[in-house]
């Protein structure tokens, strides 16, 4: 039996993952244990750490962090500009985010990647679709911090 599709009928920009906030200002949310350690996962039911089962603390986490590796991506699906830059970044909590790296030359990060191995980098939104009511879809990406 097919699931019927439920009908959004909110409006406004939209963060493309859960663990995504835009309001105050964008910012990324994990949970955290009793025992400190911190996870993306908001539907976490036990901790890896010390094995309590949740609840859990929902909290903000850090909108800067360092680039501990990157990838440039030459080929990708039709529509997607490239070349563009993939990373993972190390947030302050001890947690790690997959995402891209903007305002940066893919280029010359090939040419000279040491430059890029624990650059500090900062949160920011940026659009990157449209959904089927009209509605911007933001998604978090990163850039070189500016301190």
């Amino acid at each position: 039996m097919a699931e019927q599709q439920t009908q959004n009928t909110e409006t406004g920009p939209r963060p493309i993952l859960p663990i995504f906030k835009l309001d105050p200002k964008p910012h990324l949310v994990g949970t955290k244990c009793t025992c400190g350690a911190v996870y993306l996962d908001l539907k976490r039911v036990a901790c890896s750490k010390c094995g309590t089962t949740g609840p859990f603390q929902q909290i903000d986490l850090s909108n800067n962090g360092k680039v501990w590796v990157f990838s440039v991506i030459h080929q990708s699906f039709p529509g997607v500009k490239t070349p563009y830059v993939t990373a993972i970044i190390d947030l302050p909590e001890g947690v790690s985010v997959k995402s891209n790296l903007v305002d940066v030359d893919p280029e010359e990060l090939q040419k000279n990647p040491q430059q890029a191995f624990g650059m500090p980098v900062e949160l920011v939104a940026n659009q990157v679709a449209t959904d089927r009511q009209g509605n911007p879809v933001m998604a978090f990406q990163y850039r070189p911090s500016k301190n």
